[in-house]
């Protein structure tokens, strides 16, 4: 069975506040995009489940890559023949889209349909909140708004569709757990959710993301490229996540000359991966 597991981008993030556990509480939203992973699973005539991997290239211990798991973790309540994953990565790591997390909830999808488990979307969030803070809102997969530490999530009526969009994912690998380390945590003024039910055009006044101010100063690469966006004429531009990719909006069709004769096309989706 083989499907698309997808990326998603932060409408604003705001680190709220430090929890007793070491975790942060967050508020953000969560919104879907077109950029894509190619997920199949198998079942194997191996002895053992296996996970292949092309495109590009997971660095991590086999046993510690989500998607091994989020099989092991089905496994654990459920009889499951061995299968072959095979992964072929399009989304780039420590960029903020969530691909892993995507991936992983993929697999426990998959592996609910292939096998007839009747999991219910709830039961399947709580297995995926097991194995990431993100990992839930790919269950369902629409723009929800997450707090807590991102595995809280409520459904918004939020809809970007009718807008261009442009992601720029530069060769910069944001480590979270440091990003997190560097942030001053407080209260938003104004909620998220307020926020967005504003036109676009009005975000780029109140819409934040918390991580922007230290990642720039790490990488003001980073910050050129959220410039760069706007000079163009974007509507809103952020950062998403903890970085280090950058998106923005626009309210008509972008010119790829603006933005390298090399990017790929994802319909209306623009993406480049650039050496910053």
């Amino acid at each position: 069975m083989v499907v698309f597991p997808n990326a998603k981008i932060n409408l604003g993030l705001n680190v709220v506040e430090k929890r007793s556990d070491g975790f942060h509480n967050i508020e953000t939203v969560f919104y879907p995009i077109k950029l894509c992973d190619i997920l199949e699973i198998v079942k194997s005539q191996n002895k053992e489940s296996m996970l292949f991997n092309s495109g590009i290239i997971v660095n991590d211990n086999t046993n510690n890559n989500l998607c091994i798991k989020a099989l092991n973790l089905i496994k654990k309540d459920f009889y499951l023949p061995e299968v072959d994953i095979f992964l072929h990565k399009n989304i780039p790591f420590g960029a903020g889209l969530g691909g892993g997390s995507s991936d992983a909830a993929n697999v426990l999808i998959v592996l609910n349909t292939m096998f007839c488990l009747n999991i219910s979307d709830n039961v399947l969030m709580q297995y995926a909140a097991e194995l990431g803070s993100d990992c839930a809102f790919f269950i369902k997969n629409k723009p929800q708004m997450a707090s807590g530490r991102g595995e809280i999530l409520t459904d918004i009526n939020v809809d970007l569709s009718g807008y261009y969009f442009v992601l720029i994912s530069p060769n910069i690998l944001i480590n979270t757990a440091i990003a997190y380390a560097d942030v001053k945590p407080e209260k938003p003024k104004i909620r998220i959710s307020e926020i967005v039910a504003k036109p676009v055009e009005e975000w780029k006044y109140f819409l934040k993301n918390d991580f922007e101010d230290t990642i720039f100063e790490r990488f003001p690469q980073i910050k050129l490229i959220k410039e760069r966006l706007y000079s163009h004429g974007a509507i809103y531009a952020s950062m998403s996540g903890s970085g280090s990719s950058v998106y923005a909006f626009f309210d008509r069709a972008v010119d790829l000359i603006d933005f390298e004769k090399d990017c790929i096309i994802f319909n209306e989706f623009i993406y480049k991966e650039i050496d910053a």
